[in-house]
């Protein structure tokens, strides 16, 4: 199809060359040349000045010739004054007409649908018709089509229509739209975003015609110089809740209740502020006169606006005393009470003290075995909070069953309130309400509904929420839920079947999951996707996904782009297969995206070598597993997708599959900005480390260096209810194909390497630390974060009810790992928060825990022990942090810092702890388990050599003590100190390993005693049983002698290495032979990184004592003691350490013995080594005094982990106690960050703090008689701009004229108040109700009231005359992110 325009052919949008050259730099997309509107016309002007010359001389009196010549001449130069007034007037006129006009209907030159060379083109309903577009073809389309395909190419140009009321709704089905070679498809442009509502649908089934070459079916694709621009009405992408969004709707849940047979009157008392269903209550009034009498007294004593709900359940009449019925009459306001007679069902809803106005009743008769229906009664009210709820009751008898019921709901929506301003969004737009639990079922749907009563931070959802989501921060740490639209005006959308149909999905899907995708290729000129919707895209076939960059090189300016290629504000949910594939690309930004309900990983680099790429505030939430990769499987798929492996190999899930991530990055070298992951079948984000490229990549020889290449930039990201972790960095895929040596299948998760970033990835320049700044995790069920690797620094992070909030696992095992380091600080560290989750959505766990023992969602099970800070390996350094909230429980050890469970590796004991701070809710600072569930017998290497340092004793109270595991005697001395509850011991002394590898001696525990406590050997069983050969890594105390010994025969070489020795460190042992055993020994000095000896070899020599032997320590000689059959050298450290290296700066020394016994039998020489060879146990290194002065330098000096880190926030606690609470010692006050104010004497407290800087302005104490000018106080002593704390201690009298006063504070409506209950409660004084507002109130001695929360500061609704621009530093780092080539 071609269509030549007037003025000629050539295509309306400048296109700039391919890319893989220079863009032009005046290039914008969507950018049209401007109209040059026609010259204005002068006819009316001309017009109106001969009219008026002619009106002039009509006026002309006769007079004299020369007064008639002079006044002639006047009358000329004032007409020509007039005329040219009038003239100039008449010009302006029509100009200014012509200008209105003009703007009225000139073109936007931003526009690409106003371009004035565009034709209409209406192809019209041919789902046969394959429509090309090529040069000179420049349409728009403005209604609904239906085609085969369309293929622009060669400058043709397809625009969809607009206008500027945004009316029109055009849908174009189609099975496939392919750009290439110059051609263009726009909706929209950045500069003139699309108003009305544009959809495509790529129909068509997998098995239903052939594919087009490198794109397949059903998609949009970008081939070379093809121009790609989609910009959808902009609105923002997602938020928080800023306030929690109750199950149901209501703080207290909704309420259900039927039952048959249920004689008598069933009565429901309910708070009229909360909802909550105070009294469950029945009386038979049919049989007993005294129940009667008790609902009397009931109704009698009950507070003043009460809700009181009634149902007749089978009959209530016979003995319902009148005086009862008058009762209910006077109280209620009942109007059938009084007539109420045998079996008649009535229902009835009312207030106590409210009359007839404020009740709704209904009766029904009863006639043969039925009353014909429900008596239905209900009636609406609001919570102190706003919210509409309505209140039902019904009686009924039913073929003669008596049925009777109520019902407690919101009604009318609920109202959600938000972080940001949310106009943008409209009644009728989807939303989806993130999880704030485990599991990430239990993220919601919504509509929103018209709400004019809304603020611009709030919105209202048609639909009653399931579950509980979180909109607060809690203890610390922001747990607010992400709110997201997924409603954009320009949507694409893949047509599915109603069933699943291709038997190799349908295995492990019931639904279609073939649907549409997006895809470009290398050298394309422009793309450029904003707000606009991705529904029912991806396919479960490589290659096919939502949307996918494809070998594109780099898409910005390095690759010669003028405007840096990007998504923006992208809705992808309920799709097939991933989010956004970048695939061999570099330098794409993402930005406000959202990817939901997926499969497989959702943001997604695939061959290991995309860089510079910049995901900035993306939320991904509900990754689901996928058939693709091994990585995107979950067990079944595992273990049911074969046809890639070697042979028979079944595979396993644990370490071939179940890495399913929402961000998963193959190479360290992107940056990760404000992002959110939040739930994930396995993990939020995972870095992993390809050791050479992958896929199509593999063939272009790329050396990747993932490993060694420091990482990008990853700032401000939040990760929550995911299954396996929140933040994984570790392992690799393996890069080779399944084969007999190694069956399991290419690019299955393989645990081949490890991140150990160097300046320019050359591992002989100095190492850089990766940086992991703010990171927020919580509710992952196994890891807040598992981190490997170094160096690694995480700083200002908070970590609350995940299994383990922190797990650092070093470079791997001695002698690959060369000692990286390993350090978080200034963290906060959450065991069990006050974010008590709630059954349901898959949620598997939930026991008593925490700090008030209460009921709560589990991460694992009730057993599982929780811990904050897990130590693997090491080196790894704890500072400046702070732990809350660890309490142990019958069922389950929690602790604060721990040790992996059942671990073979090492442990070395430069792992160190300082300035860390415990809350006075920490049981378990440190624990090394127990014999039991999880730990098993705690038999394992690792477990037995468990250790730390405490370097200024804010753990244990000791200075410079090492904390070890109670049973391990290598490590102790007679000083030491038992910390039973820890099953650990602190002890002072200084401390090394040493690395002992065999050969030739497989299967061979070692066992190794220190000469002061041979009672207590330590037996280890290696590493791994299987290996060529077998490595031991104990913990040694230095400057003591050890023997060593074997439960066969001894190795036929043996190395030990010296390991965290520093110059002169010294220990002997004693390794035990047969009898007259030959030796060769020597000292090496190991290269680890080149597998190199170094050329000076000495040679250890015999000696004939051990009193010769120990002589000279830094001599090379043994001693051989043939009667105990011990070797006897001296292993003493030559050269300095640098750094956290474990070896010294010239390599790694070594002893090799060679032997070449023959004789069989076992090597084990306790029974002969001792007594003969004990020590008397000696202290080297004093113990230290114990500390008994708080450290105030310890611990996290931030108050609070948020994801809005440039915001200030308040932290306000309100303590109310009754005298039963004070007598038990519980205290009243009003804390305001750390300034407590307590209470002189019983009454109200008041405190007023400035909203705009956080200061305390005044606060007033209101006790005895003065408590009664409280509401005058509250309402004409608080200045505008105020929070308002308001606190009660001992039985107070409240004044009924308080509740007007709270109402004007921002309570919905005027609270009800007991009259000597406690009251908390948090206001507001200004022209802004904020979302934080809270009322707590309770009956004497029902309990403490509280109030905790963190208030927000400097906000531009408070009315501050100054609000302080704070840093952005996620807009500076997102600057020099995109500017990183």
């Amino acid at each position: 199809m071609q269509d030549t325009d007037a003025r000629g052919n050539s295509p309306a949008f400048l296109r700039p060359q391919n890319g893989s050259s220079h863009r032009s730099s005046g290039y914008v997309p969507g950018r049209i040349a401007p109209l040059r509107p026609p010259p204005p016309s002068q006819s009316h002007a001309a017009a109106e000045f001969t009219s008026a010359r002619q009106e002039a001389r009509t006026r002309l009196p006769s007079l004299p010739v020369d007064q008639h010549r002079r006044q002639a001449e006047a009358n000329r130069h004032k007409n020509t004054l007039i005329c040219f007034a009038i003239s100039s007037l008449s010009l302006f006129v029509a100009l200014g007409i012509f200008l209105g006009i003009a703007s009225k209907y000139a073109p936007d030159e931003n526009c690409p649908d106003q371009n004035p060379r565009l034709k209409n083109w209406s192809p019209g309903k041919d789902p046969e018709k394959r429509v090309f577009i090529k040069k000179g073809d420049l349409f728009r389309l403005n209604s609904d089509a239906t085609v085969h395909s369309i293929v622009i190419q060669d400058g043709g140009l397809l625009v969809f229509g607009d206008d500027k009321e945004g009316s029109k709704n055009i849908t174009l089905r189609t099975r496939f739209i392919l750009i290439k070679d110059g051609g263009m498809l726009h909706v929209g442009a950045e500069k003139c975003r699309y108003k009305s509502k544009a959809t495509i649908i790529l129909y068509g089934k997998s098995n239903e015609g052939a594919d087009v070459p490198e794109f397949g079916k059903k998609f949009i694709g970008v081939g070379p110089e093809g121009t790609l621009e989609l910009h959808g009405h902009q609105k923002l992408s997602w938020t928080l809740l800023s306030k929690t969004m109750y199950f149901s709707g209501l703080a207290y849940g909704h309420y259900t209740f039927k039952k048959n047979f249920s004689r008598g009157l069933n009565v429901r008392v309910i708070d009229q502020d909360t909802a909550e269903i105070l009294e469950v209550l029945k009386f038979d009034t049919h049989e007993f006169s005294e129940d009667s009498l008790k609902l009397q007294n009931l109704l009698k004593n009950g507070s003043p606006g009460r809700i009181v709900a009634i149902a007749v359940g089978d009959s209530a009449a016979k003995n319902l005393l009148e005086e009862t019925r008058v009762t209910i009459q006077n109280l209620l306001g009942s109007k059938f009470v009084r007539g109420l007679s045998y079996r008649q069902a009535w229902a009835f809803v009312g207030v106590i003290g409210g009359g007839n106005s404020s009740c709704n009743e209904s009766v029904r008769n009863y006639e043969n075995h039925s009353t014909g229906g429900k008596a239905l009664a209900q009636k609406e009210f609001f919570t102190v909070d706003g919210q509409k709820f309505v209140v039902r009751a019904y009686s009924e008898w039913n073929d003669g069953v008596p049925i009777s019921g109520f019902q407690v709901e919101a009604v009318g929506g609920v109202i959600l309130n938000l972080l940001d301003d949310v106009s943008s969004w409209e009644p009728g737009d989807r939303i989806v309400v993130a999880s704030t639990d485990y599991s990430m079922y239990q993220t919601e749907e919504f509509t929103l509904l018209p709400c004019p009563e809304c603020s611009k931070r709030q919105v209202k959802v048609k639909e009653n929420p399931q579950f509980p989501h979180v909109g607060e921060i809690i203890d610390g740490v922001d747990m607010r839920a992400e709110v997201g639209v997924l409603t954009r005006n320009i949507l694409i959308k893949g047509e599915t079947e109603n069933t699943c149909y291709r038997e190799k999905e349908c295995q492990f899907f019931n639904y279609d999951t073939f649907g549409g995708h997006i895809k470009i290729l290398k050298n394309f000129t422009s793309v450029h996707l904003s707000y606009v919707e991705l529904k029912q895209m991806g396919q479960q076939q490589i290659g096919s996904y939502p949307v996918h960059f494809h070998l594109c090189g780099d898409v910005d300016e390095k690759g010669g782009y003028s405007v840096k290629t990007y998504l923006e504000g992208l809705s992808i949910h309920h799709c097939f297969s991933r989010c956004v594939t970048i695939h061999a690309t570099n330098g794409l930004l993402i930005k406000d995206t959202i990817g939901y309900d997926t499969l497989g990983h959702c943001f997604f680099t695939e061959d290991g070598i995309e860089q510079r790429n910049t995901l900035f505030h993306n939320l991904g939430l509900v990754t689901k597993s996928g058939t693709l990769l091994p990585t995107d499987r979950n067990s079944s798929m595992c273990i049911g997708i074969r046809d890639k492996v070697y042979g028979s190999y079944v595979p396993v899930p644990a370490t071939d599959c179940m890495a399913v991530s929402t961000f998963w990055i193959s190479h360290p070298n992107n940056h990760l900005i404000n992002n959110a992951a939040a739930g994930s079948q396995d993990a939020g984000i995972w870095y992993l480390f390809h050791r050479v490229a992958t896929g199509d990549s593999h063939s272009l020889a790329i050396e990747t260096k993932s490993e060694l290449t420091p990482l990008g930039i990853f700032y401000n990201n939040r990760v929550h209810s995911n299954f396996k972790a929140g933040l994984f960095i570790d392992k690799g895929v393996k890069t080779t194909n399944a084969s007999v040596d190694d069956p399991r299948e290419y690019l299955c998760l393989d645990n081949n390497a490890r991140f150990r970033p160097h300046q320019d990835a050359d591992p002989e320049k100095p190492r850089v630390a990766a940086l992991i700044d703010r990171l927020i995790s919580f509710k992952n069920n196994d890891h807040g974060a598992w981190v490997r690797g170094g160096d690694i620094l995480i700083q200002n992070s908070g970590f609350a009810d995940n299994g383990i909030g922190l797990t650092f696992a070093s470079d791997g095992s001695f002698p690959k790992d060369e000692g990286a380091s390993q350090e978080v600080s200034e963290s906060l560290f959450i065991g069990e928060s006050k974010n008590y989750g709630f059954p349901g959505g898959q949620n598997k766990y939930a026991g008593t825990g925490g700090i008030e023992n209460k009921t709560r969602t589990l991460p694992r099970n009730r057993t599982f022990p929780i811990r904050g800070f897990q130590i693997y390996d090491g080196p790894i350094h704890l500072t400046k942090c702070t732990f809350k909230n660890f309490v142990p429980t019958p069922d389950r050890f929690t602790s604060a810092v721990g040790f992996l469970m059942k671990n073979p590796w090492q442990m070395t004991p430069k792992n160190n702890i300082s300035l860390v701070k415990f809350g006075p809710n920490v049981s378990l600072k440190a624990f090394f388990g127990k014999p039991g569930p999880w730990f098993e017998e705690g038999d394992l290497d690792g477990d037995k050599n468990s250790i730390f340092h405490d370097l200024d004793g804010s753990v244990t109270d000791y200075k410079d003590t090492y904390v070890g595991r109670m049973d391990n005697y290598l490590i102790q001395h007679p000083k030491c100190i038992n910390i039973t509850e820890w099953s650990g011991v602190v002890c002072s002394g200084t401390y090394a390993q040493v690395y002992v590898q065999t050969w030739n001696g497989q299967n061979l525990s070692m066992t190794i005693v220190r000469d002061e406590y041979p009672a207590n050997p330590m037996v280890l069983r290696g590493i791994n049983q299987r290996a060529v050969f077998q490595q031991y890594q104990p913990v040694v105390m230095l400057q003591k002698g050890y023997t060593i010994h074997w439960n066969g025969k001894a190795p036929n070489v043996t190395y030990l290495y010296l390991i965290n020795f520093n110059k002169n460190d010294w220990i002997r042992v004693g390794l035990c032979y047969q009898p007259n055993t030959d030796f060769v020994i020597v000292l090496e000095t190991f290269q680890r990184r080149s597998s190199a000896l170094s050329s000076k070899v000495e040679r250890y020599m015999p000696v004939s004592s051990m009193m010769e032997l120990e002589k000279n320590q830094s001599d090379k000689k043994f001693y051989f003691d043939n009667s105990t059959g011990l070797l006897f050298l001296f292993l003493q450290a030559k050269y300095n350490r640098d750094g956290h290296s474990y070896c010294s700066s010239q390599g790694c020394e070594r002893i090799k013995i060679v032997t070449k016994d023959s004789a069989k039998g076992i090597s084990n020489c306790m029974a002969k080594a001792y007594p003969k060879h004990y020590r008397e146990p000696t202290v080297i290194k004093r113990m230290p005094v114990k500390t008994t002065v708080p450290c105030t330098k310890c611990g996290t000096t931030q108050m609070v982990f948020t994801s809005d880190p440039h915001k200030n926030y308040l932290l306000v606690q309100i303590n109310s106690s009754s005298k039963r609470e004070l007598s038990g010692g519980q205290q009243a006050f009003i804390s305001v960050n750390d300034t407590m104010l307590y209470f002189k004497d019983n009454g109200i407290l008041i405190v007023v703090v400035d909203a705009c800087i956080g200061t305390v302005l005044r606060h007033k104490l209101f006790s005895g008689v003065d408590i009664k000018h409280v509401d005058g106080y509250l309402k004409s002593g608080i200045p505008q701009r105020s929070i308002v704390l308001l606190s009660t201690r001992g039985d107070v009298a409240i004044p009924n004229n308080l509740s007007e006063a709270l109402m004007s504070l921002g309570t919905a409506k005027p609270p009800y108040l007991q009259s000597n209950g406690s009251l908390a409660f948090l206001g507001f004084r200004g022209n802004f109700k904020p979302s934080w507002i809270k009322l707590f109130t309770g009956p004497a001695g029902h309990g403490l009231v509280q109030i905790e929360k963190y208030i927000p500061l400097q906000l531009e609704e408070y009315g501050c005359a100054r609000a302080i621009k704070s840093r952005r530093k996620d807009l500076e780092l997102l600057k020099k992110a995109t500017q990183s080539h």
